[in-house]
């Protein structure tokens, strides 16, 4: 069997027990509403989520009480004003627990270090250590785009669960944004599948000419997120990147582990 580094770097994460089951399916409600749009009915929601609808109409009704769920004047239930803050904190404290390991990351790979997470279709950088080269690359954060033609974005499809990565992939346009994108989603799919075979994703030109990316995903709770390196293909070769995809996979293991003990410390 060929070995994969990657893979032998990045443990199977544990999966904690004696949670609390109302807790549990809440969370389970929240994310069904923001993988379909952020819009169910009732009945929608009970069955996907695989609870009696009272107990559903329970759940949604002391969401709603808080403001983490809305019931809208068509009778469905969407997802509510109180959680745009509570994800803007959430993007903040991603940073401040990534960039000490982003910046280290610089410091054995040579290259700038991201880290990006999935908003619904579409990629946006939260975080970024620069190279200390004269050229290097830069992407602002914040910045959105499709997740087609990044690394980020396939390692991040690489790891959803498929009906979620088919939902995603179905709804991209597929634009162009040089000669080496990925146009197709049959030409995406292949290219997941080569992701989970070795464990991280390549950019080569895809995003931008002359660039090449490598990412390596995470989990964040029951989101995604993702590290990568990226610089010029000159530097970045298929052989570095080769070599590079353990530390920037160690990496993306460190800042998972950073917010888990982070959440740990809380319980």
């Amino acid at each position: 069997m060929t070995r994969n580094p990657v893979a032998e770097v990045l443990a199977a994460p544990v999966r904690a027990e004696g949670g609390v089951q109302s807790v549990e399916r809440a969370f389970s409600v929240l994310t069904l509403l923001a993988d379909h749009g952020g819009q169910l009915s009732l009945s929608e929601i009970a069955e996907l989520a695989g609870i009696p609808q009272p107990t559903a109409h329970r759940l949604l009704k002391t969401m709603a009480a808080g403001g983490y769920v809305s019931r809208l004047p068509d009778r469905r239930y969407g997802l509510g004003a109180r959680l745009i803050g509570l994800g803007q904190k959430a993007t903040s404290l991603l940073h401040h627990f990534a960039m000490p390991h982003l910046t280290r990351l610089v410091d054995v790979v040579g290259e700038t270090a991201n880290l990006a997470v999935l908003d619904g279709t579409n990629v946006v950088y939260i975080a970024q250590a620069p190279s200390r080269h004269s050229m290097r690359m830069f992407t602002e954060v914040g910045r959105r785009v499709s997740p087609h033609c990044t690394g980020v974005g396939k390692a991040m499809l690489a790891v959803l669960e498929p009906a979620l990565a088919e939902r995603i992939i179905s709804s991209l346009d597929f634009t162009a944004a040089t000669p080496h994108t990925l146009t197709s989603p049959g030409a995406l799919r292949a290219a997941l599948d080569e992701v989970r075979r070795t464990g991280y994703a390549v950019d080569d030109g895809e995003q931008e000419i002359g660039v090449r990316c490598l990412a390596v995903a995470l989990r964040v709770g029951a989101s995604v997120a993702a590290v990568s390196v990226s610089g010029p293909t000159a530097r970045l070769t298929e052989e570095v990147v080769r070599t590079v995809a353990p530390a920037v996979a160690r990496c993306a293991q460190d800042v998972a582990a950073e917010i888990e003990k982070d959440r740990a410390g809380q319980d």
